[in-house]
């Protein structure tokens, strides 16, 4: 086969599976399994082989006209570069991880045949996005993961709050997506055709008419879906969903599709000064505030959630600085090691029995009792903190070094504002996400929480799936930067001496500060018996005295404790902890400037409509209604009466007839 002809089976192949898992889900429910898992991993190994084909050389080009528009034509068409074919095939391994962990930790769920199917189509979604080479076909794949999110989040509807979550997760990417619509209509015009190849070739020779204009309005749509600041608040909420899931968006799909898709017309982007920096500012404030917010978190998803942000913002601060071989390289490292966090974390939930043990401060005893994922995560944390020689150290440090490169003076077209906005917050982040990072470990596997029943040995399916993603999360970066440049633009990812000092020793230094911290409370917490009075920071990051419990809790079942009071994150935080913790109060701050309004004016709207409009329409329906209630009585069947109206109106018409005559 052809390449193009591989490429348009990677994206199909998780659609027929989609649809033959929703046709058999009840008349052939021994066959979901296997349409769950065989076509994405048919779709990963043929994703390989395109990657393999293309080589990082020439991108692979074809196109057929869709339909004719009359003006701008919109195409079938496939454009697989270098950033294209690593893509797909990190989407394909984690789609089948995804799939393949799932068919064990969702073993019991009656709804496993839908939630499959989705996944499958959330997947060739995603695909479609990668190797699109059309917008408006790109934009048909960004609309359905849109739509696949949302009923995933929202798998256990049973629940408030997985209900509110995905309702949530809709409303504000589709908040995003109506100015990034607007925005793709208007690069179109201008270029004069959908087409990628067409756009930047247009772009190349100084054809757009209004840059600036057109970068802000994707830009929205872009921090909707890849959940940057303003736009991320639906992304902590949306751990409502089941953990696969969870590590799906994170990883592979959904949130990654918007940093992919400047990564693929930077050019358009790199045109106005003016939206570098505004996407320099939005990832420096995405990737501060979402680190400062994970350090104050006690849901374990939730700390992930956040660092995801986080992460994401180093992908875009990247595109700020016009390197989107870091951005993408990045990209790939994150789905790596995020994906074995999510699954991970499915893995300790999944050990307890339930949902309600994600709370890191009620932990115990966790390390021994669940190896797999302790040795595992411990990998993928090690990389999320940056530190070498795991693949998160190479590819924050592509980013770095490329904002670096920039302060120096040495990237033209790029503002230096940008750089040096995108380097601070970089270092700085790094530092926050090393001390998250060291907490949740902490927390998670040598905390003094309650220790929850024993479910036994976690299943094959799940630990298997840790370990296949812990070897890219171990060894990707030390991999691809030495022998994998062409894949991105012949751009050398060796990370540079300075950042690479300054990095790792910030990220050192964030661990290290936690380590201790936490040395510090449980010594403090160790000298005082179960029961008795003991010391723990309070919401303000100062020591106060609270009872150290023993207590029942439903939750825990017979065997519970009180959360643990060795928390790191309350005394490094201090009095910013309790703002951290519920996320700046950004929710708050929406619903008081838009819910409220749009609520208040929704009422107002229902007044109107019941008082007014429905008042008119009742009087107007009033006078034929006694027109019609006066006939209806006249017509009472008696002979006599009709013959007496009909001479009375005779002698009316006769009388009148007469005074007209008269008159003339």
């Amino acid at each position: 086969m052809t390449t193009t002809t591989l490429a348009v089976l990677v994206p199909l192949l998780p659609f027929l599976g989609a649809a033959a898992g929703l046709l058999l889900g009840r008349t052939a429910p021994g066959f979901v399994r296997p349409l769950a898992v065989l076509p994405p991993l048919t779709a990963l190994a043929l994703a390989v082989v395109v990657a393999v084909r293309q080589g990082g050389d020439r991108a692979v080009d074809a196109a057929t006209e869709l339909t004719p528009t009359g003006s701008v034509p919109v195409e079938l068409a496939l454009h697989i570069d270098g950033f294209a074919a690593l893509v797909a095939v990190l989407v394909g391994l984690v789609a089948t991880c995804v799939q393949i962990y799932s068919t064990a930790y969702l073993r019991d769920d009656p709804r496993y045949p839908s939630y499959a199917a989705l996944v499958s189509l959330f997947t060739s979604a995603m695909l479609l996005v990668v190797y699109s080479g059309d917008l408006m076909v790109l934009l048909v794949g960004w609309e359905i993961m849109g739509i696949c999110s949302y009923f995933l989040v929202g798998h256990y509807w049973e629940t408030p709050e997985a209900r509110a979550a995905s309702l949530k997760a809709f409303l504000v990417t589709k908040l995003g997506d109506v100015p990034f619509l607007i925005g793709l209509f208007a690069l179109a015009t201008d270029a004069g055709s959908f087409r990628i190849t067409k756009i930047l070739g247009t772009v190349a020779t100084g054809g757009l008419d209004h840059p600036t204009l057109i970068a802000l309005l994707l830009l929205a749509g872009v921090a909707g879906k890849s959940a940057q600041f303003p736009l991320h608040t639906w992304l902590p909420d949306a751990m409502a969903g089941p953990t696969p899931v969870s590590a799906l968006i994170h990883a592979a799909t959904m949130v990654a599709a918007g940093v992919y898709f400047i990564a693929r017309l930077l050019p358009v982007f790199a045109a106005s000064a003016a939206a570098l920096v505004v996407l320099a500012v939005m990832a420096a404030v995405t990737m501060a505030g979402s680190a400062l917010a994970a350090l104050a978190q006690d849901d374990i998803k939730r700390v992930l959630a956040y660092s995801t942000i986080g992460q994401l913002g180093y992908m875009t601060g990247a595109l700020a600085v016009g390197d989107r071989g870091a951005a993408v390289f990045h990209l790939l490292t994150h789905g790596a090691f995020k994906a074995l966090l999510f699954l991970a974390a499915g893995v300790i939930i999944h050990a307890s029995g339930t949902n309600s043990l994600a709370a890191m401060s009620r932990m115990g005893n966790l390390r021994t009792r669940i190896p797999d994922a302790y040795w595992t995560m411990t990998v993928a944390l090690l990389a999320l903190a940056a530190i070498p020689p795991f693949s998160g150290f190479f590819s924050k440090e592509s980013v770095l070094g490329a904002a670096e490169h920039v302060t120096s003076g040495h990237a033209e077209g790029i503002p230096g504002a940008a750089g040096w906005i995108v380097l601070v917050a970089g270092l700085a982040s790094a530092l926050l996400t090393a001390a998250y990072a060291t907490r949740l470990w902490l927390l998670a596997f040598r905390g003094r929480g309650a220790e929850a029943p024993d479910h036994g040995r976690q299943p094959v399916a799940m630990t298997t799936v840790l370990w296949v993603l812990a070897i890219p999360s171990l060894a990707l970066g030390g991999l691809a930067y030495g022998r994998l440049p062409d894949w991105f633009d012949g751009h050398d990812l060796t990370p540079t001496l300075t950042t690479s000092v300054l990095g790792t020793g910030m990220a050192l230094v964030g661990g290290l500060v936690t380590y201790g911290t936490w040395r510090q409370l449980t010594a403090l917490a160790a000298r005082v018996p179960m029961g008795a009075v003991a010391a723990h920071p309070d919401a303000d990051g100062g020591l106060v005295e609270a009872e150290a419990i023993a207590t029942h809790t439903p939750a825990y079942g017979d065997m519970a404790t009180a959360p643990d009071p060795a928390d790191p994150g309350r005394l490094l935080l201090g009095p910013l902890h309790r703002h951290a913790a519920v996320g700046f109060h950004l929710d708050a701050l929406y619903t008081a400037l838009l819910v409220r309004p749009v609520q208040a004016a929704a009422t107002v709207v229902r007044f109107l409509d019941r008082e007014v409009v429905d008042t008119y329409v009742r009087g107007a329906s009033a006078l034929p209604r006694l027109l019609g209630t006066a006939v209806r009585r006249a017509q009472t069947g008696n002979v006599q009466t009709y013959v007496s109206a009909l001479l009375a109106g005779t002698v009316v018409l006769v009388v009148a007839v007469l005074l007209v005559a008269t008159g003339a």
